[in-house]
């Protein structure tokens, strides 16, 4: 399989799986395994950052309006709703920051084609979403011990086949947060993460820290990012219908049933 057919289904997979509750990790582990494609295999650091890029951006277009008004509010320099917003979403990020600056090497070592595990945690984001979907909605916001504990399943989804976006929505909607402010809570308070990844990731590369250097063609880049920008718009609109209409109960299903599959691929029985 060449280039840019691989990159097109990367940049696919990671589009739709990174805003449904479906673990876009595991997806792409699963992938790498059954494909068996070096291309796929091996699409090393410049076309992961790619991938996240895309992503982002499909994330700050979707909420072009409420990054807009978050920015504005900000550059006023008083304590209004926007401050508090990015001061929620900054406390979110502790979590998830200090455990991939803490076991980083540790955490690679998990995204080596362990598919058993991503079957088992795909276990656990069905129960999550199971759980969910049956919570009652309210329209109470995101308080700063709400922010610090979904920063605390969004570290934990780090882990492949546990959903970030299953995993904080989730936990926003079973700690009585509304949904609609669950989803958006959950979409924006990656961005910063997503780009400060992104930053250290290019700083490795310029810097020679990092071994994850690799020839990848332009086409193959432009056409991963094309793929995983437009899936990314389309998945994370979908989802926020979803999340309003309490569908998360059939992405659940959908989480038990892969599971299994990675779990029977894992142990030989396909």
């Amino acid at each position: 399989m060449n280039d840019v057919v691989s990159t097109i289904i990367l940049g696919i997979i990671q589009g739709l799986t990174e805003f449904l509750p479906v673990s876009s990790s595991g997806h792409l582990e699963l992938a790498e395994y059954v494909m068996s494609d070096p291309a796929v295999k091996d699409h090393g650091l410049i076309m992961t950052v790619v991938l996240h890029f895309a992503t982002a951006l499909s994330t700050v277009i979707v909420f072009r309006k409420d990054v807009f008004e978050t920015l504005q509010g900000l550059f006023r320099f008083e304590p209004n709703e926007q401050f508090h917003f990015c001061t929620k979403i900054l406390i979110s990020m502790i979590p998830a920051v200090a455990v991939g600056l803490l076991f980083e090497d540790i955490l690679e070592e998990l995204f080596n084609q362990k598919i058993f595990l991503v079957g088992c945690m795909l276990i656990v984001t069905g129960i999550l979403l199971f759980l969910a979907d049956r919570a009652k909605n309210t329209e109470n916001d995101v308080t700063y011990l709400n922010a610090f504990l979904i920063g605390i399943s969004q570290a934990i989804a780090i882990l492949p086949g546990i959903s970030r976006s299953g995993a904080t929505i989730s936990t926003s909607v079973l700690l009585g947060v509304d949904r609609s402010k669950a989803a958006r809570f959950s979409f924006l308070m990656v961005v910063p993460l997503i780009f400060g990844k992104i930053a250290k990731d290019i700083l490795d590369y310029v810097s020679g820290e990092s071994s994850a250097i690799e020839e990848v063609n332009a086409l193959a880049l432009a056409v991963g990012f094309i793929a995983a920008f437009l899936t990314g718009l389309l998945a994370c609109t979908w989802m926020i219908r979803l999340v309003k209409a309490s569908k998360l109960y059939y992405f659940s299903i959908y989480c038990f049933a892969v599971a299994a599959w990675a779990i029977c691929l894992a142990i030989g029985i396909f």
